[in-house]
């Protein structure tokens, strides 16, 4: 299962068309990934055979949310489950980094009273948890279906040690998908040494928009370079022709 990471509706376009199984649909990428709009979810559905978990995200930095962006993302969540999302990506922690087993028990019952095939994803705010083990049994009592992790490191290579662990141990209770750096030279490797079917990856290129900066202002956020971040259908196409 190859899932690519989209930051809209261009994005999605080029992982249907390199052979994705599935996206994670966001917006703002460049902060980690935000709530997606519906336009781009309801022309995606509509065009697409795409498998489409939504990210549920109102904000950068981390996961401890105050009762104002809850109240937001269990409305956004509604709103995409309305609108066809498969399931929903989101982690709720509370501030000692301990899963906040009430909101993400609010947020699975949400999900699941639309459909109880809608799936449920805890996102790589896993990766922040003090305790790895504690908290995917806590997950998997809860009902979580899925898991994406990079095995609490920057990237999910140098994770790999701990993803084995965690899907020898726990893989026949919840899905592991690894996602963070993984690519088509390194996806292979991964694969083979974790023993999970399931990988993460955003396939990213860049496209040039030189009206970023004028003489004297810049909205540039990848290192002042009039550029914005895209997936790649190439970059796709490659991953998904080395994994399967």
């Amino acid at each position: 299962m190859v899932e690519i990471c989209c930051g809209g509706y261009y994005d999605a376009k080029q992982a249907f068309l390199g052979g994705a199984d599935r996206i994670e649909l966001n917006s703002g990428l460049f902060l980690g990934g935000l709530t997606p709009s519906i336009a781009s979810l309801e022309l995606i559905k509509e065009e697409f055979d795409l498998n489409t978990i939504c990210m549920i995200r109102p904000r950068g930095a981390g996961f401890y949310y105050n009762d104002e962006d809850k109240k937001v993302m269990f409305r956004d969540t509604k709103a995409l489950l309305k609108a066809n999302a498969d399931g929903i990506a989101f982690g709720f922690l509370h501030e000692d980094k301990n899963i906040d087993i009430e909101s993400t028990k609010k947020m699975i019952d949400i999900v699941k009273s639309f459909d109880c095939k809608k799936e449920v994803v805890f996102h790589r705010a896993f990766d922040c948890v003090s305790n790895p083990y504690d908290s995917i049994e806590t997950l998997i009592d809860l009902g979580i279906d899925r898991l994406l992790t990079s095995g609490l490191k920057e990237k999910a290579f140098d994770g790999i040690d701990l993803i084995k662990e965690l899907n020898e141990k726990y893989g026949d209770k919840i899905e592991i998908l690894a996602g963070s750096g993984i690519n088509y030279k390194n996806a292979k490797e991964i694969i083979t040494k974790t023993g999970i079917n399931q990988i993460h990856s955003s396939c990213k290129d860049f496209i040039q928009d030189n009206t970023t900066s004028g003489k004297n202002v810049s909205y540039a956020y990848l290192n002042n370079e009039n550029k914005y971040d895209v997936v790649s259908f190439n970059l796709v196409k490659s991953l998904v022709e080395m994994v399967k």
